[in-house]
């Protein structure tokens, strides 16, 4: 006959196989967004994996703290460099991707010496998208004095 504390610690490890499980998908998932992002910024994702850096609480698009699982990757522009990112994930959706500062080779330039550092594009994709531009804040303050 089955007792309760063994019924209970069986619960458990179910439980835990099912969330390691789970976990499973979600970073295959936030190395989807990984790879899309960095062909959408034309730089090369290095060793093609993400890899759990932990636990973190972030804000959501509606300004709400969540907890979201935290995964770090790296990737590269000149092939002479390694750059990290970081991805936030809330389930199995997107929270945000943080990638460190990386100069842009110049265009025009068929010179791959040339380096010229530009400022990177905000994704449209991402739903923290909530940046203000200075110039475009002062405008529009129009608090009394």
């Amino acid at each position: 006959m089955v007792t309760l504390g063994e019924l209970t610690a069986w619960l458990l490890v179910l439980l835990t196989i099912a969330w390691i499980w789970r976990g499973h998908g979600v970073r295959e998932r936030a190395l989807w967004y990984v790879r899309r992002h960095c062909e959408q910024e034309q730089v090369q994702l290095l060793d093609g994996n993400v890899a759990l850096k932990g636990w973190r609480i972030v804000l959501d698009g509606k300004g709400q703290k969540r907890l979201a699982r935290l995964y770090g990757f790296e990737f590269t522009v000149t092939s002479q460099e390694r750059l990290a990112g970081t991805v936030a994930m809330f389930g199995r959706h997107l929270a945000k991707i943080d990638m460190q500062a990386y100069p842009m080779p110049n265009q025009n330039d068929d010179h791959q010496d040339a380096i010229v550092v530009q400022p990177q594009r905000s994704p449209s994709h991402t739903a923290n998208n909530n940046v203000i531009e200075m110039q475009h804040w002062q405008k529009t303050d129009q608090r009394p004095d």
